[in-house]
C-alpha cells in the first residue's frame, strides 16, 4: 500500500489512491495513508454479527468512494460476493500459484524445500488465492533463508510489481478469456516515462 501511495504521488502514474480502508483501527497502513493526505476508512469486522453483514457494510464504504479497481495489499480477510459482485478487487500474494495459496505461503514454501518461489498479483474471486493471475514474479530461495529473510526478498518483488501492474490496468485495462488475463499494452507503462521513479529505483 505504501508503494502505490509512493508511486501516485510521482509525476505521470496512472492511477490515483481514493482511499485507503482497514478492518481495524490503529494501523500502520491508515496512519501512513493519513500521513500522505488520502482518505481513509475503518470497516471493524467486530461490528457486524456475521460475515456477510460485515461484506455488505464494506461494499458500501468502498461505493462511496467509486473506485475503478481495489486493492488488496496484506489484507487478511476474505471479500464475499456482496463485495465482489460491486467491485474489481486485486491481490497481492507471497508465492507462485496456484502454489501455496493461503496466509502460510512463505513459511509452507520452505517447508516444502522449493528452490523458487515468488510473488502473484491476480484478481480476486470467492476461493482463496484462486482468481485469475495478472503477473508473476519469482524469487531465488537460498540455502540459509528462513521465513523473515525470504519473506522480505519477496515483498520488494511484490512492491514493485503490484506499482507496475495497477499503472497498466489503470491505463490500457484489461481482458480475461478462459482465466488467461491479458494487459492491454496500448498505452506505455509508467516505469517507461521520463522522469518516473519508484521508491525501489530512485
Amino acid at each position: 500500500m505504501a508503494a502505490l501511495l509512493d508511486a501516485a504521488a510521482a509525476p505521470g502514474y496512472g492511477a490515483s489512491v481514493v482511499a485507503v480502508g482497514a478492518d481495524r483501527e490503529g494501523t500502520h497502513g491508515i496512519a501512513r495513508a493519513r500521513e500522505a493526505g488520502a482518505a481513509t476508512f475503518v470497516t471493524p469486522f467486530a461490528a457486524y454479527p456475521d460475515r456477510d453483514r460485515w461484506n455488505a457494510a464494506l461494499a458500501d464504504e468502498l461505493a462511496r468512494f467509486e473506485p475503478d479497481l481495489v486493492v488488496s495489499a496484506g489484507f487478511m480477510r476474505l471479500l464475499g460476493p456482496e463485495v465482489l459482485s460491486r467491485h474489481t478487487v486485486i491481490n497481492i500474494h507471497p508465492a507462485l500459484l496456484p502454489a501455496f495459496p493461503g496466509a502460510r505461503a512463505v513459511r509452507e514454501a520452505l517447508a516444502y524445500g522449493v528452490k523458487v518461489t515468488g510473488a502473484t498479483v491476480h484478481f480476486v474471486d470467492e476461493g482463496v488465492d484462486t482468481g485469475p493471475v495478472i503477473d508473476q514474479a519469482t524469487v531465488r530461495v537460498e540455502p540459509d533463508d528462513d521465513v523473515a529473510s525470504l519473506h522480505e526478498r519477496i515483498k520488494t518483488v511484490e512492491r514493485r510489481m503490484l506499482v507496475e501492474v495497477v499503472d497498466r490496468l489503470a491505463r490500457g485495462g484489461w481482458t480475461i478469456v478462459d482465466r488467461q488475463v491479458r494487459l492491454e499494452p496500448d498505452q506505455p507503462t509508467a516505469s517507461q516515462q521520463p522522469g518516473y521513479a519508484t521508491k525501489e529505483n530512485r
